[in-house]
């Protein structure tokens, strides 16, 4: 019979890393998704330029695969944390490798606001702050929602690749226990676990926006 303990460090390890990196990469994905879209022309704040290096930026992180910038993300991880290996450690590249994710996702949500809404409260003196955070982000926050918890669902699945490289939770199970030692019961309930979390994570997030929606109608 397998040890429950065997499975919950795991579990609570891969909830810590998804946790905390989702915090950091909206911290940062979220500024830079806004910036996206009022640099455009014709918004509340064109900035071509700005506008033109954000997008590269964000394209060129997006581009690089996971196992390869949580390589190159070793010396900023042991400068921060004093090492390169466990759930604290990963926690930073799988912060930076999401938050492009997360600027994209916004930007696409905001997007979807009415230009109308944008133009009324142009006219009435708002200032940019004030359509931001009073507009924008207000209108599109069911797409936000929905758009984090995907991001969310991307974490866990980057968390469970960072465990081949030392990264711990359920990835590193699986592969120390489940795959050097050929214990394939252990693999496969490692692998169901990180199903039932993304379960419950689209469901959670899909009743969230489900009940923002609701409000509004």
């Amino acid at each position: 019979m397998m040890d429950f303990q065997l499975f919950l460090t795991p579990t609570l390890e891969t909830l810590y890393m998804v946790f905390l990196s989702t915090i950091f990469s909206v911290l940062i994905g979220l500024p830079a998704g806004v910036l996206l879209v009022v640099s455009e022309e014709n918004h509340v704040t064109p900035n071509p330029t700005l506008h033109r290096i954000l997008g590269f930026i964000v394209n060129v992180s997006r581009s690089i695969p996971f196992i390869i910038l949580m390589i190159l993300l070793f010396p900023l991880s042991r400068l921060i944390v004093g090492t390169t290996i466990g759930t604290t450690a990963t926690v930073i590249p799988l912060s930076i490798a999401a938050a492009p994710f997360v600027a994209r996702v916004v930007e696409s949500s905001l997007k979807e606001v009415n230009a109308g809404v944008i133009e009324a409260c142009r006219s009435q003196g708002a200032s940019t702050m004030q359509m931001i955070t009073k507009v924008l982000l207000p209108e599109a926050l069911p797409g936000l929602v929905l758009g984090i918890t995907m991001t969310i669902i991307n974490l866990i699945g980057y968390s469970a690749m960072a465990g081949a490289i030392g990264g711990g939770g359920l990835g590193d199970l699986a592969i120390r226990f489940g795959f050097y030692r050929y214990e394939i019961g252990i693999l496969i309930v490692a692998v169901l676990i990180i199903i039932i979390l993304v379960q419950l994570m689209q469901y959670a997030g899909n009743t969230l926006a489900n009940a923002i929606y609701k409000k509004r109608s």
